[in-house]
């Protein structure tokens, strides 16, 4: 109940702050900003009204919303959304997502400054409380013959004669294995949580353009969890922004290609309902982990909304587009019925997903 609680208040969050990028532009530009609610109507409770904005609270707890004065409809006047130049409009739609960019930013700023997990440098100078994580592990090679999978940490690695490697960094192991060929090493490794161990017989054709080489088949990354000085995270933190940013595009645009392909895969989908599981395991390790998923989850609402789908602010930028380059307005019954079939697109999608959210939770 309480991860479920955190998950709304992790998504309205992110949803208002994306809704005050457009508030503040709306401002700036002199558009007419009518409402500010927090949750989508019905309406529960109105704070006030101030430099002709309400400001209210609303009993669907899942987002918020800004109401601009003749954004849905032709009315026209002073502070009119659609009498706005279009450059205005266009970055009035797009300060959502810029929003959402920054907040992201900022969230896994924080998480690194508190002490999250990351990737350091392969040093022999290591930190103490940096751990070495498999990262992958190839498919056929005698790592995965012996049951390590990726994620898991390892803690020695000692050969037949008893010699045990000083250093766990990843050049000292690969050193290490490549001069032990056919031999049987032991390696001590954690598998979720508990301390497992693997008699390994390290060989040769593992590693692609290495065919002569001694391997395991593994890649290794060094993890460290000290807390980044805030001079340091905030500079992390715009690499960790960019990375999952290409990380959500790509995956997004594989399931786009796949869809056209009508092979859409859906499993690493997650919906409202797995995200509660996927909150749940990031409670367990720590206050930062949850502020670095949330950071991740801004990025994937940064990308969603710049689709190019109508409702979402991709679409509607589309059509403020369309209007730059001919010179007149989209007729609004066109832009209503693009606006029904994208609720439509986006009502299937969630169901859909929703769907294998319930079936991976029973599974």
């Amino acid at each position: 109940m309480l991860t479920a609680l955190l998950v709304i208040v992790i998504l309205v969050f992110l949803i208002v702050t994306h809704e005050f990028g457009h508030f503040i532009m709306a401002k700036i530009f002199g558009v007419r900003v009518e409402e500010f609610g927090v949750g989508y109507p019905p309406r529960a409770f109105t704070f006030g009204r101030w430099g002709g904005t309400e400001y209210t609270l609303n009993w669907i707890p899942f987002g918020g919303f800004v109401r601009l004065f003749g954004e849905d409809a032709e009315a026209h006047g002073v502070g009119s959304f659609v009498d706005a130049k279009r450059w205005k409009q266009a970055i009035i739609l797009v300060a959502g997502v810029v929003m959402n960019i920054i907040v992201a930013w900022l969230l896994f700023a924080t998480a690194l400054h508190a002490g999250v997990p990351r990737v350091v440098s392969d040093t022999l100078s290591r930190d103490p409380s940096a751990t070495l994580m498999i990262s992958d592990v190839v498919v056929g090679s005698p790592a995965a013959a012996a049951g390590i999978v990726a994620g898991d940490t390892i803690t020695n690695i000692t050969d037949e004669n008893g010699i045990t490697l000083s250093v766990l960094a990843p050049s000292a192991v690969s050193n290490f294995i490549k001069t032990r060929g056919g031999e049987h090493v032991t390696i001590n490794y954690v598998h979720e949580k508990k301390p497992e161990t693997a008699s390994v017989v390290p060989a040769n054709a593992v590693i692609p353009g290495a065919a002569a080489t001694p391997a395991l088949g593994v890649g290794l990354v060094e993890i460290s969890t000290v807390a980044l000085p805030w001079s340091a995270a905030l500079t992390q933190g715009l690499t960790n922004t960019y990375n999952a940013f290409v990380t959500i595009a790509q995956s997004l645009w594989h399931l786009v290609i796949g869809a056209f392909r009508g092979a859409a895969n859906l499993q690493d989908v997650v919906g409202p309902v797995g995200l509660v599981g996927v909150v749940g395991s990031a409670v367990q390790n720590g206050f930062g982990q949850v502020l670095a998923l949330a950071g991740f989850i801004a990025v994937n609402l940064a990308i969603v909304n710049l689709i190019p789908i109508p409702v979402l602010d991709g679409g509607r930028l589309v059509v403020v587009a369309l209007e730059a380059v001919t010179r007149r307005s989209v007729p609004r019954l066109a832009v209503q019925l693009l606006n029904t079939v994208g609720i439509a697109l986006i009502i299937l999608l969630m169901v859909t997903v929703t769907y294998h959210d319930i079936i991976h939770l029973f599974a």
